[in-house]
């Protein structure tokens, strides 16, 4: 009886949590809840520096700063918590508090120590005429990726903050020294990166999806598939995001070979699927034969996955705020360009809490455009879309491509949701008579009837929104030049009023 009744007060919390968060997700009151944290974040680092020269601009880049970490948060993290809310394994209140951890952890456990200040060397620092000008390139460059993710954000449209970041430094670098201080080789495989990564995500997560399909949702001895082959498949999800992990968190570091990741990969699968196995039979035997329920086998490793995706995503991308943060913090603090740039603390802690709280604020509206309003989502679906970013990560990685993990995961969606698209109108065309009644031979047939009823199983079906991919699309191949273009604008105003000067 008390373990029923501690069960239901906390089921009733959850749901009280879960409520709160829609609510506050709506009206004036997020935003002062971030505008509280970015006053905390000038505090703190006036804290840090008092009244040392340059503090005032250090302060306002934490601030800039500050904003881009809520906006990452508000943003980039659907996509890591998407599936799980959209396939219902997770309620969004839970999940936003899952990620909210995870992403906090990963920025704080894993974030960089030593970040590259100037994202992705798209230019050359040593090209920018002098300390001020630098200092002015990178402001502007934070301000106008922040900018930009919190527009997109609101028009429910998931973009890359990577790319708004380096669209930011191309604009910002451009406007203090011209078209040569960029390294456009770079540049054109940022670009090549909008096809490269929804289409890698897409077909591999269309490929997991229709093996699935093929060798367990429509077989006749669906449980029986299932108790075999859904193991290794965990097993294949546990593999495949130990070498994610290990490619991913450690890239900063050290470039981890390919063969290297796969055989830590190969290991992890080799652990995990016998232990997964008897699991996996004692769930077994409480569903029975249908394909929903057979779905729910999946539901542990689609939540263990988008935590992971979560862990992973703050420890890398903290970095696209804190990184021209360092920069600004150390060139101002030494008084010399800083192209590398050791990170305080202080300024991984108001990264990281950026991101959870940028999350916990305004994450929910963009989880439910990703998770439900792209395609619909079940259990397999959904780890369809989860595994298929780790493996796209894993292979781009190895191949020296550049990628998106958000276009990633929106290319996965798209993939399942088109290979869903094609196997619905598919069965709906095999379904139809190879030859229509004709009335003329059969009386009791009405003909209007038989027409539009043939013309009802014909109709094309869509499954995923032509209205999102239209909207996303167009946010992805707009935003470094949008980006680039309001930095550039913002980096000339700010050199014109002589406000970097220190």
């Amino acid at each position: 009886m008390f373990r029923k009744t501690a069960l239901d007060k906390d089921l009733k919390r959850l749901n009280r949590l879960e409520q709160y968060l829609q609510e506050t997700s709506e009206g004036m009151l997020p935003y002062a809840i971030a505008l509280t944290f970015l006053v905390l974040a000038g505090l703190a680092a006036f804290s840090m520096t008092g009244m040392a020269p340059g503090w005032a601009i250090i302060v306002g880049a934490t601030v800039v700063g500050g904003y881009m970490a809520l906006n990452i948060g508000a943003n980039d993290v659907a996509n890591n918590m998407a599936p799980a809310v959209g396939s219902r394994a997770l309620k969004i209140g839970v999940a936003v508090l899952i990620a909210a951890v995870f992403e906090a952890a990963g920025a704080l456990i894993a974030g960089a120590d030593v970040v590259s200040t100037v994202s992705k060397g798209i230019i050359d620092p040593d090209l920018i005429p002098n300390t001020n000008d630098f200092v002015t390139g990178m402001l502007a460059a934070l301000f106008a990726a922040a900018l930009w993710i919190n527009i997109a954000t609101a028009v429910g449209a998931p973009v890359s903050t990577t790319h708004s970041i380096v669209g930011g430094v191309l604009g910002g670098g451009i406007a203090m020294a011209g078209f040569g201080v960029a390294d456009w080789g770079v540049v054109s495989k940022i670009v090549a990166s909008w096809v490269i990564s929804p289409v890698m995500g897409g077909v591999v997560a269309a490929l997991l999806l229709a093996y699935i399909e093929y060798t367990i949702m429509s077989a006749d001895d669906r449980r029986q598939q299932a108790e075999r082959r859904v193991p290794s498949l965990v097993g294949f999800m546990g593999g495949a995001f130990a070498a994610y992990l290990l490619v991913k968190v450690m890239e900063r570091f050290w470039a981890v070979p390919l063969w290297l990741a796969v055989i830590f990969g190969v290991i992890v699968l080799i652990i995990t699927t016998p232990l997964i196995r008897p699991l996996i039979s004692r769930k077994l035997a409480e569903l029975d034969e249908r394909k929903q329920s057979v779905g729910e086998l999946f539901t542990i490793p689609v939540i263990a996955g988008a935590c992971l995706l979560s862990f992973a995503h703050g420890s890398n991308d903290v970095a696209n705020a804190i990184g021209p943060l360092a920069a600004i913090y150390t060139s101002v603090s030494e008084g010399e360009l800083a192209t590398r740039a050791a990170v305080p603390s202080w300024v991984l802690v108001v990264g990281a809490l950026g991101i959870s709280t940028g999350l916990l604020l305004f994450g929910p509206k963009l989880i439910r455009t990703v998770g439900s309003q792209i395609t619909k989502l079940n259990r397999v679906r959904a780890f369809c879309v989860t595994v298929s970013a780790a493996i796209t990560v894993i292979i781009a990685s190895s191949l020296g491509l550049p990628i998106s993990s958000t276009h990633t995961a929106i290319g996965a969606l798209f993939g399942v949701g088109f290979l869903r698209e094609f196997l619905a109108n598919r069965d709906a065309m095999r379904a139809l008579p190879l030859r229509p009644p004709n009335p003329e031979t059969d009386p009791d047939v009405d003909a209007e009837q038989v027409s539009a009823q043939t013309v009802a199983k014909a109709r094309k079906r869509y499954l995923v929104r032509r209205y999102h991919v239209v909207t996303i699309v167009g946010a992805w191949i707009i935003t470094v030049p949008a980006t680039a273009l309001m930095a550039g604008l913002l980096a000339l105003a700010i050199r014109a009023l002589d406000i970097v000067q220190f």
